[in-house]
């Protein structure tokens, strides 16, 4: 704990804009302890992996190259329009500062989204303009087009983080199009995987202004490893690695992620997915039973979100009972809202097997019902 002489000088010296900053609450900042971890959309289980610890005493590679070549043929892009980052957060914060003037520029978030975006941005000290989804969570183009002038990124989560949805492509493209000569339209793809067909890397040739995001955390299994990629064309790669950090992989991450490129990694990888879906299908049956669902969303992803009257209760029970899911009532017409990851068949048991106790004690403690919570669907 600060004492009153660390704080008042931090006080004194922190910009002001930060004092009342919110920090982005992360599953692992937000919630502790748990015996079944389905709040952070991670892949189920554990890879036993080996790495090499020989050199550490060298700098590694500023891009390791098996690593940039590696995902350069899995997206069947070249190496000069990839750039490897400490997860795709790091792409993100890296493309704000190298094309946001601080106090300046401005980015464009579509809520509900990916909290990052705003967060960087807030970091950098650049403006967010919001603009939000529709209520079809789809992309409202014409208070995008009102736009033009005034942004330099315009970030797009496809498919959604929290609600798990492919955005439009071709709003998308007509997203591109709106702001092919004043700004960047940055897609996250980090979820791509669950969904391959449709992503827009074939539309890096086409449009100077895509950029997209992506990551080996999710269906890769690898969230610990912290390794994600830019993709773009060399002009807007060659901007971002003046300003990036000058060894951003470690030599552990990219022998690790390197592997996980090869033949070997991604046919694990397409195994792990398909297992993935399959166990989402089973969650899906499993809450179009409940009744107390007034909503189930859509998902291309490793997780589902479903509105609920009884998303408090609910919520805790299962926190009480060592199942941690993500509450994301705090999102933009997201009231009553949770999600639950897609882990492994052990944690989606456990999931399954809590929620059939809260029934029972629903059905015996009436009382366990937030009456006074109201749904916005």
């Amino acid at each position: 704990m600060s004492t009153s002489a660390e704080q008042s000088l931090v006080d004194k010296l922190v910009r002001n804009d930060i004092k009342e900053m919110v920090a982005y609450q992360s599953a692992r900042r937000g919630q502790t302890g748990g015996d079944f971890w389905l709040n952070a959309n991670e892949a189920g289980g554990n890879e036993q992996l080996t790495v090499s610890l020989d050199n550490l005493n060298r700098y590694p590679d500023f891009q390791p190259k098996a690593l940039v070549n590696g995902y350069a043929q899995y997206c069947q892009l070249t190496n000069e329009q990839i750039l490897a980052t400490r997860g795709a957060d790091e792409g993100i914060e890296v493309l704000i500062r190298t094309f946001c003037e601080s106090a300046t520029d401005s980015i464009v978030i579509c809520p509900p989204t990916y909290g990052m975006y705003a967060i960087s941005a807030k970091g950098h000290n650049a403006n967010t303009i919001t603009v939000p989804l529709t209520a079809e969570l789809q992309l409202d183009l014409p208070a995008l087009n009102a736009q033009q002038g005034h942004c330099k990124l315009v970030f797009i989560c496809s498919p959604n983080n929290p609600t798990g949805n492919i955005i439009n492509r071709d709003d998308i493209i007509a997203c591109i199009e709106l702001f092919k000569d004043s700004a960047l339209v940055v897609v996250d793809e980090a979820y791509i995987e669950f969904c391959p067909e449709l992503s827009l890397v074939d539309m890096l040739a086409t449009y100077p202004n895509l950029v997209i995001l992506r990551t080996l955390s999710k269906a890769f299994a690898l969230a610990g490893l912290r390794c994600g990629f830019t993709l773009a064309n060399p002009a807007v790669i060659a901007m971002m690695s003046k300003v990036i950090a000058p060894y951003p992989i470690s030599q552990p991450v990219a022998e690790i992620a390197s592997a996980a490129l090869n033949a070997t990694g991604l046919k694990l990888m397409q195994q792990r997915v398909d297992n993935t879906i399959a166990l989402r299908a089973t969650v899906i049956d499993f809450l179009d039973q409940q009744p107390w669902v007034n909503k189930r969303f859509s998902s291309n992803t490793n997780y589902i979100l479903f509105n609920t009257e009884l998303a408090e209760s609910l919520f805790e029970f299962l926190t009480s009972q060592g199942v941690l899911i993500r509450n994301q009532s705090n999102q933009l017409n997201l009231a009553n809202c949770l999600r639950v990851s897609i882990g492994n068949k052990t944690e989606i048991s456990a999931f399954i097997a809590a929620v059939t106790t809260f029934n029972q004690q629903l059905a015996t403690k009436p009382t366990l019902e937030n009456s006074s919570s109201t749904s916005n669907f």
